[in-house]
């Protein structure tokens, strides 16, 4: 990805009224709902973040900034420099991203859980203002209308697809509420010398922690021991036959919101980025979790 590609945006992010000296601007790979550049200035380096809302994927930029501030002073995100509408600076940390076989390894899975913990523990007694709830069958309705009202190509299996979620609903049933990222995808969690980082909370709002545990196993390819391990972790014991029942039918709804939100993006997003294939690939992996879920509860 070139500067030149994206002109307009670093122009935009060089001229922030934050800098004093900016310099050196970079656009950092990864990013599939915004341009993210690293810009140096007074021998410092800086994120910037530069998108508008997405009202079609719950995307709101005022949400983003609350969460990231309530990240931030739970001491696991990066701090806020300066924003302005439609854009976010961040203090940058040197470090790298996660990949899925880091994640894998057991050790580096004990310190992502307890991460993760201390994110749904902590995070909330640190918001401010008003913050988003994230259902994500809620997304799935909305995700489906939208679609339907599209004229989508993807309409003739989505009958399907929601009754399918409205099982895993149904299964799930009542949750506890805690302020969550509901984005763990591995590339989101950093790791420097010392410690993990979690970052990109443009999802962030209060959600089931089933959602975060069970959308970390599908993004990681966690196996079935892993997984054990990541829940008995958790909750300080081992997972009873109803819990895996739930976590198990939250997995399917993380993997279908992932598919649906492809489907969506393919006519809304201007980005540079194959989602007809992403698409395709999510789909193929919800169809092999939802089959192994109905295993799970004798149903074929």
């Amino acid at each position: 990805m070139t500067l030149a590609k994206h002109s307009a945006a670093v122009d935009h992010a060089m001229g922030l009224s934050c800098w004093q000296a900016p310099e050196n601007p970079r656009i950092l790979e990864g990013g599939i709902t915004n341009v993210n550049l690293l810009i140096h200035d007074q021998g410092r380096d800086y994120v910037v973040r530069m998108g508008a809302d997405i009202p079609e994927h719950g995307i709101m930029r005022f949400n983003e900034l609350a969460v990231s501030r309530a990240a931030h002073a739970a001491g696991i995100a990066p701090a806020v420099h300066y924003v302005e509408p439609g854009v976010l600076v961040l203090e940058f940390i040197k470090a790298i991203s996660l990949t899925e076989e880091d994640v894998r390894d057991p050790d580096t899975l004990l310190q992502v859980v307890d991460l993760m913990a201390k994110m749904h523990r902590d995070l909330a007694g640190f918001a401010r203002g008003p913050i988003l709830s994230f259902w994500v069958f809620h997304v799935l309705r909305d995700y489906n209308a939208r679609l339907l009202g599209q004229g989508s190509g993807y309409a003739k299996i989505l009958p399907e697809l929601m009754a399918q979620a409205q099982g895993l609903e149904d299964c799930i049933g009542p949750v506890d509420l805690v302020l969550a990222h509901n984005d763990l995808l591995p590339a989101n969690i950093l790791r420097d010398d010392s410690r993990l980082w979690l970052i990109d909370w443009e999802y962030g709002g209060f959600n089931s922690p089933l959602f975060d545990l069970g959308g970390l196993a599908t993004n990681c390819g966690l196996n079935e021991a892993a997984e054990q391990t990541m829940l008995t972790t958790y909750y300080g014991t081992v997972p009873d036959a109803k819990l895996m029942q739930r976590y198990t039918a939250m997995k399917c709804a993380s993997l279908l919101r992932e598919t649906m939100w492809s489907m969506v993006s393919e006519t809304s997003s201007g980005l540079d980025f194959d989602y007809a294939a992403y698409t395709s690939e999510n789909l193929a992996r919800y169809r092999r979790a939802y089959t192994h879920y109905l295993s799970t509860r004798g149903a074929k």
